[in-house]
């Protein structure tokens, strides 16, 4: 199981207790969704309910044919509120009401289609497959990836206008970073930059 939700045997027993819970739920995807760092799931069984908002919270997910999602809230008597926030975003709004109002559950290489996930792939091709994922973002500038990632907050709390004149001054500053002067250093002496590792 990557993760099949919340503990529905263990729940806070008032109104109070509740919301404390699920903003700390809450938090907690915000802290992946906002990590400075790339993060990546390696997806091997259900993820229903809490564990689609922590799916969708990361940045790529990788699951294998074995894997299956569900929003089945609305089955225990409840929404799918908390992890509304972080799946809206990845799904059109027919997709959306129809896998939250029907509860059920789809295959991995629905939730690709869907757009709740990037990749499905055999089992046995799990591995290898968040393996070369990692191994091409470790290949990215450690501060490039940070910036990349601060893109999609940045330019969609904007207007058009008001986010080509934030990107360009961003991009200037990316642009002469020592990160970035060593990288088109070493795209031009053909070398690896000095954050990747040779082994």
């Amino acid at each position: 199981v990557f993760c099949a939700g919340a503990n529905l045997k263990e729940r806070p027993a008032t109104a109070d207790e509740q919301h404390a819970w699920s903003r700390s739920f809450g938090a907690l995807l915000s802290q992946v969704m906002h990590s400075p760092k790339p993060v990546v799931a390696r997806i091997d069984g259900p993820a229903l309910a809490g564990g689609i908002g922590l799916e969708c919270a990361v940045d790529i997910s990788v699951a294998s044919d074995a894997a299956v999602f569900g929003l089945t809230e609305v089955r225990v008597g409840v929404a799918p509120a908390i992890v509304a926030v972080v799946c809206l975003p990845k799904m059109t709004i027919g997709t959306a009401k129809e896998l939250m109002l029907r509860g059920n559950r789809i295959a991995a290489t629905d939730a690709v289609r869907l757009g709740l996930v990037n990749h499905a792939v055999p089992t046995d091709q799990l591995d290898a497959t968040v393996e070369a994922v990692v191994a091409d973002l470790l290949l990215a500038g450690p501060n490039a990836l940070t910036a990349t990632k601060r893109l999609f907050s940045e330019v969609a709390s904007r207007d058009e206008t008001e986010a080509f004149e934030w990107a360009a001054q961003f991009s200037a500053e990316l642009f002469i970073s020592d990160e970035g002067r060593e990288g088109m250093r070493a795209f031009a002496e053909r070398r690896s930059p000095s954050w990747v590792r040779n082994e």
